[in-house]
């Protein structure tokens, strides 16, 4: 159990800020999802013989309508997610201002949760639910788990998606535009894998701090996704 005055350190902070972000989750997932789709689409479209023309209009294509479609798609949730937050705690906030002593009472419950002793946390929830922006705002992070000052941004996460998913599909498709055939194929490949160890790597040190763990399961994920479109492209010669 954590002791109720340990003092967090600011690295700590930091990875809690990092979790809670919606924009850099939508960054790391569509980067993500940008490199493990477009290797995938374009290993499969050049299994199948398509010229190298052909490969690089189907991964530009794909770059454009994947970046789109991450940046709507999330948007959309990110945005629910807020009204759906913003919601509950307006609720919440004219509970508490219609009846002042449960305010107080629960008020006084989060403080005794947090390890302050009871006759302290009864004269600290009365000062603090004088301030009802102050009282809100710790009633809302220590009985509902909401901070009111991060609710989240849709709109940069749409952005920040977007573009990440666009970097990400771009990088397997640069060997296409300066050579062709094998070649092109192999170095696709081989800067996917660099692309997916280094997500991974990040994800790794940015968390738990395991990072050739995390690198890893990056490539074994790029690795499924990527042989099972090629396969199908060289055994049913389908562009995908």
């Amino acid at each position: 159990m954590t002791h109720p005055h340990r003092q967090i350190s600011a690295e700590t902070l930091k990875k809690i800020e990092r979790a809670q972000s919606g924009t850099a989750r939508a960054a790391l997932l569509g980067i993500s999802d940008g490199l493990v789709t477009n290797v995938s689409l374009i290993l499969g479209v050049a299994a199948a013989g398509a010229s190298a023309e052909i490969v690089r209009i189907a991964g530009i294509a794909s770059l454009i309508a994947g970046a789109f479609s991450m940046a709507v798609g999330e948007y959309i949730s990110m945005q629910g997610q807020v009204e759906l937050l913003e919601s509950v705690l307006e609720v919440e906030r004219k509970e508490l201002h219609s009846h002042p002593d449960n305010a107080k009472q629960a008020l006084r419950e989060v403080l005794i949760n947090d390890g302050v002793e009871p006759e302290t946390a009864a004269a600290a929830s009365a000062e603090v639910a004088r301030n009802p922006a102050k009282s809100m705002a710790m009633y809302a992070r220590g009985k509902l788990g909401i901070n009111p000052e991060e609710l989240g941004s849709a709109w940069q996460s749409a952005i920040s998606s977007l573009v990440m998913f666009a970097l990400g599909a771009f990088v397997p498709l640069i060997p296409w535009f300066f050579t062709s055939s094998n070649i092109a194929m192999i170095a696709s490949i081989v800067v996917a894998i660099a692309g997916a160890l280094a997500i991974g790597g990040y994800l790794g040190i940015a968390t738990t701090g395991r990072w050739v763990r995390a690198s890893l399961r990056q490539l074994l994920v790029l690795i499924l996704a990527a042989g099972a479109t090629f396969i199908v492209g060289r055994l049913f010669h389908t562009q995908i």
